[in-house]
């Protein structure tokens, strides 16, 4: 058993170039890449666009008038991000859904980040995931991820505990005396109770029967990008894409639902939205792996369950991610305010998810 994904034989090999862009100074680190990988373009007449949506890393667009459709997208790797990123699963992730046609491509490394091809579309918001049409292609999209084999026969290990585990050990000073942020101690849980709940968690979790499959692990609303023109939804940014829990996958991402900027659990999805959502998505993922569309009433309330208590584990997930954020990160965000609120909602929606049972 294992978490590594494995890239297809035959894969392109990724394009090293030798250049570290300084974070604070993007644009003139971008312009020496741009240089290496469109040669053709005059340098005078290379557009940048800073994109400022990120909250792990500093990403800019760059591009000439005469082909604006042709954007190569420069991503600045964040502070200390390698704590919480792995890198190398990163570029397999994007290797695999590229070769998969769910991914753009990737145009090279560089030391401190990777270029990669500009999606055309719209980046979603927290009121187009909750679209009738959108959503059905979110589900659709999400359920095709899930059905790639990117693994060596092995049977896949999900790595939820895992990262769990490093990012609370990454953390853990923070709740002693010598603690960067007094607000820690003030307004987070324990560092006894958190423990106590992830102990809670894996053994409760672990337990519930969800498939281990590719997953993204990150669908913000900002990941997923429409386009309108031929119809179809993409997801960007692979980061934390591993092999994991199904269930993590779709409940995290009906968190996201609440936004991140300005968090209102007001509108996590109804049990009504969720059953929608959930039985296109069974559909589509029964289709891609068993090659039928039958889904049973059971199948649907077993999966609405298990993506539920799932839920739960995201809040903690990124909780602990904004903990380390907090503590490293040089983007202008609440990291601290928004590891509290993901705490608190945890503890807020436990008892009544702690209700759901599984249908016998």
């Amino acid at each position: 058993m294992e978490t590594q994904i494995h890239v297809p034989v035959g894969s392109p090999v990724i394009r090293k170039i030798p250049i570290f862009v300084d974070e604070h100074n993007v644009t003139e680190g971008a312009l020496k890449l741009i240089k290496e990988l469109r040669p053709a373009w005059d340098g005078r007449h290379v557009n940048t666009k800073l994109f400022t949506d990120g909250t792990t890393n500093k990403l800019v667009g760059c591009y000439v008038e005469d082909s604006p459709e042709d954007v190569v997208l420069v991503r600045v790797y964040g502070n200390k991000t390698e704590l919480i990123v792995d890198r190398d699963n990163e570029l397999k992730s994007f290797q695999v859904l590229h070769a998969n046609g769910c991914a753009p491509h990737l145009y090279c490394t560089f030391q401190n980040g990777i270029c990669y091809e500009f999606m055309q579309g719209d980046a979603l918001g927290t009121q187009d995931v909750r679209d009738p049409a959108l959503l059905r292609l979110i589900a659709r999209e999400m359920a095709r991820i899930h059905a790639i084999h990117a693994h060596n026969g092995c049977i896949p290990k999900p790595n939820l505990w895992i990262k769990m585990q490093k990012y609370f050990s990454l953390v853990a000073t923070e709740f002693t005396a010598q603690a960067s942020n007094i607000r820690i101690q003030q307004e987070v849980p324990s560092k006894a109770v958190l423990e106590q709940e992830m102990v809670w968690m894996k053994e409760h979790l672990s337990k519930l029967g969800s498939p281990v499959v590719l997953c993204h692990n990150d669908l913000l609303c900002k990941n997923i990008i429409h386009n309108s023109k031929e119809g179809h939804v993409r997801f960007i940014d692979y980061e934390y894409s591993s092999y994991n829990y199904q269930a993590f996958d779709i409940g995290n991402h009906f968190n996201e639902f609440a936004g991140m900027s300005e968090l209102d659990y007001g509108l996590y999805p109804s049990r009504e939205l969720q059953m929608e959502w959930l039985k296109v998505y069974l559909q589509a993922y029964k289709l891609f792996t068993k090659k039928t569309e039958e889904v049973s009433q059971q199948e649907l309330e077993t999966l609405y369950v298990q993506v539920n208590k799932f839920a739960l584990a995201s809040h903690f997930f990124w909780g602990f991610w904004a903990l380390i954020q907090a503590k490293y990160s040089s983007i202008d965000f609440d990291f601290l305010g928004y590891a509290v609120l993901r705490f608190n909602q945890y503890f807020k929606t436990k008892p009544a998810v702690m209700a759901l049972q599984i249908p016998e």
